[in-house]
């Protein structure tokens, strides 16, 4: 069975040192046989603040991240999934992209993150994701893979179930929620929302995640605990993460792998149809 690798990293303002831990990342994953290697959400770079953020965005074509990233897939033969930065047409804000990149370094795919973070939690974070980023128009179709078929979609996304079940209705397998989560949702919410969307859709969830303070003065930290879920709900892979009881810390510039196996998928689908009252509610297509 194909093998299916999520990285974690902490990303900072310098694309550089960002690269420089994907590119650790991949060689990990390549030297684990694994089939593709799963990053975060903003893996290029993550800014102090909104303007920073749209002036540090280049387009793909001379993004040095982008491009770098491009070469170690070819050299390892590895399709990596990203999430990075693009700019809008007006250059007044950006897109939160994921990437999917093939083993040969060509851009086959592309999603751009439909739901925006934009919370104010007590005593907690303020962020308002809208303030320099564009949200996304459309849920794009699954795509052939070596581990199966991926239907992508980012972070926040993952509190609508919505796209993951019009996915879901599309043939994804695999479902995919590259992440930045902050400490406090994400001790209260993530692998829970993770395991829902893995069960109601029957597909396999892989969630690569941001991990740790992303300045110095640490104003801003994510989570971690990126992992990979099967489609019965149990958690099959993960790493550390903030605050984490069972000690193994943030885990940055770690992967972890899970074997996909579309069997199991075909037979949870099979063994627990879950048939839709379409005569009572509409389709999620």
């Amino acid at each position: 069975m194909p093998l299916a690798a999520i990285g974690q990293i902490c990303s900072t303002a310098s694309m550089t040192h960002n690269l420089n831990q994907c590119i650790s990342l991949v060689r990990k994953a390549s030297s684990a046989g694994a089939s593709a290697l799963f990053l975060p959400e903003a893996s290029d770079y993550i800014a102090p603040n909104p303007a920073t953020t749209i002036s540090l965005c280049q387009p793909v074509s001379t993004s040095p991240f982008v491009l770098g990233l491009q070469k170690e897939a070819r050299t390892h033969s590895l399709a990596i999934n990203v999430g990075i930065h693009e700019p809008t047409s007006d250059g007044k804000k950006v897109k939160n992209t994921l990437l999917w990149i093939s083993s040969s370094g060509e851009i086959l795919h592309r999603y751009q993150k439909l739901h925006l973070f934009d919370v104010e939690i007590e005593n907690g974070p303020i962020l308002k994701e809208s303030n320099s980023v564009e949200r996304g128009s459309r849920i794009e179709d699954p795509f052939d893979t070596k581990l199966g078929k991926v239907g992508l979609m980012i972070c926040f996304d993952l509190r609508f179930p919505e796209p993951a079940l019009a996915l879901r209705h599309r043939g994804a397998q695999i479902l995919t929620y590259p992440s930045a989560f902050t400490v406090p949702t994400g001790k209260a919410h993530w692998e829970t929302m993770l395991r829902a969307r893995a069960i109601e859709t029957q597909s396999y969830v892989i969630a690569a995640a941001q991990s740790g303070p992303h300045n110095e003065e640490k104003t801003r930290r994510s989570y971690g605990h990126g992992m990979i879920v099967d489609p019965w709900g149990k958690v099959v892979a993960q790493l550390g993460g903030e605050e984490d009881e069972k000690g193994r810390g943030l885990d940055i510039g770690e992967i972890v792998v899970a074997e996909i196996d579309l069997e199991m998928v075909e037979r949870v689908r099979r063994e627990v149809p879950l048939l839709r009252r379409t005569d009572v509610y509409p389709e999620i297509v």
